[in-house]
């Protein structure tokens, strides 16, 4: 997948690293800071810690935003970066007494959990990772209630407990209001994630029929600009190949043993052909390539030549190939429903005949062609043939089959 459809189907990382700060690593460091200024006053903003726990819920939710995408999430260690920064700086501060606040212990505790809960959504079936992301909502929410008990508990002078807690409605209220907004959260929480993982495999889905009919490279174009793919008047080498004598060859043989052979066929050509074809295009036994240059065509034609023909020699048949260099128009051809990328013009039907001249394993290059690619390259003697539409005879030259240029041809 290219670099640009994956990151508009996986997201960017950056708006990896914000979607992970702000739904996971920031949370409890945002109550607890709040808790701070309530219990202590303003100034708790002058406070050292208040920029250290901060700070290290940044550092948490990037590195967990970068192994999202490595294959090993660590999701229970990647958890536990925020307190345990937190706790090394304050502990070098402090001492022993930083485990004495209740919000301290309760940092450790929520990150532990969190973790554990999203370590095991990968491996659960899809039913108990659905009940586990709703669960980790009803905890999320949760740290709001544990830390407003934490607050009773610090501003009240007298002993406090959970059952001196919940001997006033207003509590009790509270904590069913908190508890059922996580539920709601969590709930929602998962509708979303199966609704984006079925938009993202059906967005992959799409990707690759479209990549079946445009290519990757125009694809990328596509996406980026839909005006990058109007018709336009371009400098382009063509390449066609054909096999010599396949409709006879496939009337002796079964549809299924056809098909076989020509799907074998073109896996090779697009192996050979596709890592700096514009476009390629295949058509029963046909193979059309657009190229930016000869010499990058001509390199792929080589490696096509020798792979397609030692394929075809145990089916005793062999390919043509013919390069033509030029000007044509290409692009988005079709009508408002149905479009397709294919090039036109003298040069695509120059290359047409010039590829029907050439015999079984034989490469035919246009003058053009061979006056601009690697002088290492050697040719046969010059032959004339005659194209359709053309009054003087066109001059091509066989690349001899022992041929090989250097890799930057």
């Amino acid at each position: 997948m290219s670099l640009q459809l994956e990151t508009r189907l996986q997201g960017s990382a950056l708006f990896r690293f914000v979607q992970e700060l702000f739904g996971n690593s920031i949370r409890f460091p945002i109550a607890n800071v709040i808790f701070e200024v309530l219990v202590e006053g303003p100034q708790y903003l002058r406070a050292f810690d208040l920029y250290v726990i901060l700070p290290a819920g940044f550092i948490q939710a990037y590195w967990l935003s970068r192994w999202q995408v490595t294959g090993r999430p660590r999701r229970f260690w990647g958890n536990l970066i925020g307190p345990s920064i937190y706790t090394a700086v304050e502990v070098s501060i402090e001492g022993l007494d930083f485990f004495a606040e209740f919000n301290h212990i309760a940092y450790w505790g929520f990150s532990i959990l969190i973790g554990l809960l999203q370590t095991s959504q990968p491996i659960l079936p899809p039913a108990l990772r659905e009940l586990v992301s709703i669960l980790e909502g009803i905890i999320r929410a949760s740290i709001l209630l544990a830390l407003y008990m934490a607050f009773e508990a610090a501003t009240t002078t007298h002993g406090y407990t959970l059952e001196t807690f919940f001997t006033d409605d207003s509590h009790i209220f509270i904590t069913l209001a908190i508890l059922l907004l996580g539920l709601s959260s969590g709930i929602s929480n998962t509708i979303i994630q199966r609704y984006l993982a079925l938009l993202r495999d059906t967005s992959a889905q799409l990707k690759t029929y479209s990549e079946w009919l445009l290519g990757r490279s125009l694809l990328e174009q596509l996406v980026n600009s839909p005006a990058a793919l109007s018709t336009k008047r371009r400098e382009r080498t063509v390449l066609f190949m054909d096999i010599r004598n396949f409709t006879r060859w496939s009337e002796a043989h079964r549809p299924e043993e056809v098909a076989a052979m020509l799907t074998e066929y073109y896996r090779i050509a697009e192996t050979a052909l596709s890592p700096q074809a514009i476009k390629l295009k295949f058509s029963a036994d046909e193979v059309m390539g657009i190229y930016a240059n000869p010499p990058t065509a001509l390199q792929a034609a080589i490696t096509l030549q020798e792979q397609v023909n030692r394929f075809l020699q145990t089916h005793q048949l062999g390919a043509g190939i013919g390069l033509h260099t030029g000007l044509l128009v290409e692009g988005l051809l079709g009508g408002k429903s149905v479009k397709f990328y294919d090039a036109i013009g003298s040069t695509v039907n120059i290359a047409k005949r010039i590829e029907s001249a050439a015999g079984p394993g034989e490469m035919l290059l246009s003058e053009k062609v061979k006056s601009q690619v690697d002088q290492a390259a050697r040719f046969g003697a010059a032959r004339r043939i005659q194209v359709k539409g053309k009054e003087e005879p066109l001059i091509v030259f066989p690349l001899q089959t022992n041929s090989r240029l250097a890799p930057n041809a």
